[in-house]
């Protein structure tokens, strides 16, 4: 095929040798498989931000640390610098992001580098070499769903101990081979622990999946995985050996509001009376 424009300097600088079609083409990012140094791969071409379709950019890229000071205060101003230095991080958040699950264990892509924003990284395929395809297009047993919605829920553990959320997961971002599901499409990757939205989208993963697997095994909508894993990780006792059990004990009974607002207001009541006490023993007699 035609080579694209943002694979010709991958080509000329001989990272890839030749474009064989295009994969897919999705919100922020199309897909290529290439060979390179002789093996079939991904080429993740990202859209630019004014074409990518994704929605609250701002609330994923939260928490993420640049430790350049100038960029840092570029990114914020908006300026042409800031910009391409917020694409610069968009692309390389995933590049992080798969090499820091892929070490804690969590099945992903096996990434290669990032070049001038495109991902080269592993192709995931069956055992006779088609491109594995995503969850969506796939239907399975009671047994099977049970199975491998016990898998996904340890490797966002995996993640979640390892300081992410995915932040988009559904069946649209899991692909299936014969080993099992394989997590992609990490872009948009929180900090766990210093993004304020993090419960939410952990939430929001578990859930999508759940729903997904519930389609087969309904008994699994009665989980409640991200509760008794956020509850973990706060009190510091998710590890990667932990064993989850979906199932979670909320506080017995509702918040008793007034009690605590009267606990507030008398605790202000006193240390305004302690400053007044402070201030009448400054003043001269």
């Amino acid at each position: 095929m035609k080579i694209p424009k943002q694979l010709q300097p991958l080509v000329e600088d001989g990272l890839i040798d030749e474009v064989l079609y295009q994969l897919m083409s999705g919100k922020e990012a199309t897909v290529y498989v290439v060979k390179s140094q002789g093996n079939i791969c991904c080429a993740k071409v990202y859209k630019d931000a004014l074409k990518r379709s994704f929605k609250k950019a701002a609330q994923y890229q939260e928490g993420r640390k640049v430790k350049n000071s100038r960029r840092a205060r570029a990114m914020e101003k908006g300026s042409n610098y800031g910009r391409k230095q917020l694409e610069d991080a968009w692309q390389n958040a995933e590049v992080d992001a798969l090499f820091t699950l892929s070490k804690a264990g969590v099945r992903v892509p096996q990434p290669y580098g990032c070049y001038d924003g495109v991902l080269l990284m592993e192709l995931i395929t069956d055992e006779q070499g088609n491109v594995a395809p995503r969850l969506n297009d796939v239907s399975m047993s009671s047994e099977q769903a049970i199975e491998d919605h016990t898998q996904v829920m340890y490797y966002v553990m995996l993640m979640l101990c390892a300081g992410l959320i995915h932040g988009d997961l559904s069946e649209f971002n899991v692909l299936v081979d014969d080993y099992g599901p394989v997590i992609i499409d990490l872009p948009q990757a929180v900090n766990a622990a210093a993004n304020n939205n993090a419960f939410s989208m952990l939430q929001r993963d578990v859930r999508n999946m759940t729903d997904y697997y519930a389609q087969y095994a309904p008994e699994l909508a009665h989980t409640a995985y991200a509760e008794e894993m956020w509850t973990l990780f706060e009190a510091g006792e998710l590890t990667p050996e932990t064993e989850l059990t979906g199932y979670f004990a909320a506080p017995e009974g509702d918040p008793d509001v007034d009690s605590v607002l009267a606990e507030i207001q008398a605790a202000f009541a006193e240390e305004q009376e302690r400053l007044e006490r402070i201030k009448d023993a400054d003043e001269p007699e």
